[in-house]
């Protein structure tokens, strides 16, 4: 209401983004959009994006982040170009990186709003929900499962119930690296209102949107695709309208009734991570934990070779 609106689409295929920014443009006309390519696999490509965005003098803060790329479900094992598994490269480290090196804008946009409503939002999934914590011993799935730490094995009947064969003997399934990649979503969103809530009024919350048809299971193999489709069949989940599945996102970005994690009914950062459009308490204990996130934010540093001590 005070200048300009403007908002900016990031993704890896322009012409897709041109076709999102067109479709909004006929409905919103009196909005500013702006493309930013970004190939969240690559740290290079991440820091080329933050660097345009931060370039851009005529946008000068950020009041909303939504971190909601990803890719999922690969049939085999992949690093990427920085030498990491795929899948959370993408989903966690290039987030992780972007949301840092543009944070002086959100900083900025904060100097001017009321605390919390600047907000750094985290889509995740069902994951934190069916994960006990990340496989800090293993982050790049070389390892059988079964020789894993207790703690850090996955859930084998979940893997079953996706259609993995002896998920024991396995060093990488794609459920797993896709969960380990979701629960760090959270975590990083814990991180971040844990460094900046206090001092900026930063908020950063995670959530669960919902299971929708989109190309996030492009790459799955169709015997997952089977197993997937058997489980909805038998009532585990139904599918939601691309509506529906952005509102939970949209009150995590809006609703001002929303605020940082507190300790509730034993639970560490109880209102961090959020479900059908509600706060959501069934998230494991160590995907909601500050230490888990501190020791996750300082990983990520590691991987991208860089401290951020906001």
């Amino acid at each position: 209401s005070q200048g300009p609106a403007h908002l900016i689409i990031t993704g890896r295929n322009m012409s897709k983004l041109q076709e999102s920014i067109d479709a909004m443009k006929a409905k919103y006309p009196d909005v500013d959009y702006r493309a930013l390519h970004i190939d969240l696999s690559s740290q290079q490509a991440v820091r080329t994006a933050a660097a345009q965005l931060m370039s851009w003098s005529d946008i000068p803060t950020i009041d909303i982040l939504v971190n909601s790329a990803g890719i999922a479900l690969l049939p085999e094992r992949t690093l990427s170009i920085d030498g990491h598994e795929i899948i959370f490269a993408t989903n966690h480290i290039g987030h992780f990186l972007f949301t840092n090196l543009i944070i002086p804008k959100l900083i900025k946009a904060a100097e001017h709003s009321p605390k919390g409503n600047t907000r750094v939002i985290n889509v995740s999934s069902l994951s934190p929900t069916k994960t006990r914590q990340l496989r800090w011993s293993d982050m790049n799935f070389e390892k059988l499962n079964k020789d894993l730490p207790e703690e850090e094995q996955p859930d084998y009947d979940l893997q079953r119930g996706w259609g993995f064969e002896d998920p024991e003997n396995k060093s990488y399934t794609p459920l797993e690296a896709y969960n380990m990649s979701k629960v760090a979503n959270v975590l990083f969103g814990v991180g971040v209102t844990d460094r900046l809530y206090k001092k900026y009024g930063i908020l950063s919350l995670a959530l669960h949107p919902g299971v929708i048809q989109t190309e996030l299971a492009r790459n799955a193999q169709p015997e997952i695709i089977n197993a997937v489709n058997i489980l909805r069949e038998n009532g585990q989940y139904a599918w939601r309208s691309l509506a529906a599945g952005a509102s939970t996102t949209t009150v995590a970005a809006l609703d001002p009734k929303l605020g940082p994690g507190e300790t509730k009914d034993g639970k560490e950062n109880w209102g961090a991570f959020l479900s059908d459009c509600q706060i959501c308490g069934d998230a494991m204990p160590l995907t909601v934990s500050s230490s888990e996130a501190d020791k996750l934010w300082k990983y990520s540093e590691e991987v991208v070779k860089q401290k951020f001590d906001w």
